[in-house]
């Protein structure tokens, strides 16, 4: 496991041992939704988060 993957889980455990019982049952019925559609709950993190992370830019509007 390389260095930015241990990063990744770690982020990850932290996020399911430190949510609320509301939060644990949402990261649950995505975690069986997922298992469902043949992913792992990680791998889908780590997707969502490099979607979440990416900064957006607007595009420049000169007039």
């Amino acid at each position: 496991m390389t260095p930015k993957e241990r990063e990744h889980l770690k982020k990850l455990d932290d996020l399911v041992l430190n949510a609320s019982s509301d939060e644990l049952k949402k990261i649950q019925e995505i975690d069986h939704q997922t298992q469902m559609d043949g992913l792992s709950f990680y791998d889908v993190y780590l997707d969502s988060s490099s979607l979440v992370n990416q900064s957006i830019k607007k595009p420049s509007t000169k007039t």
